[in-house]
């Protein structure tokens, strides 16, 4: 199982309008009703226009499909209209 922390740093005033965009295109639906998806939510950081999104994943290959479907395209058309900077943090984990 694999964890992914996704930083969002939008540009000045935007993290709004890019949530928005993500839910007026069901990103997050698609990407939750995907084979492998165990958990995918957005959440407003402390920082301003500050973004995260918390993925689990059930393997390796589950990221790849997600990594190469139409709704993870339309993700990067509205990184590069809202986001100034993102992060990414994997980790491995098992469930206890």
């Amino acid at each position: 199982m694999f964890v992914l922390l996704v930083r969002y740093k939008c540009k000045q005033g935007y993290r709004g309008r890019y949530y928005e965009a993500i839910r007026n295109n069901h990103i997050d639906e698609l990407s939750r009703s995907e084979e492998g998806c165990i958990r995918y939510e957005y959440s407003f950081g402390v920082v301003e226009d500050e973004l995260i999104l918390t993925e689990v994943w059930r393997d390796a290959q589950a990221i790849e499909v997600h990594k190469n479907s139409d709704h993870f395209a339309k993700l990067g058309e509205l990184k590069a209209e809202y986001v100034e900077n993102t992060e990414i943090m994997k980790f491995s984990a098992e469930q206890v």
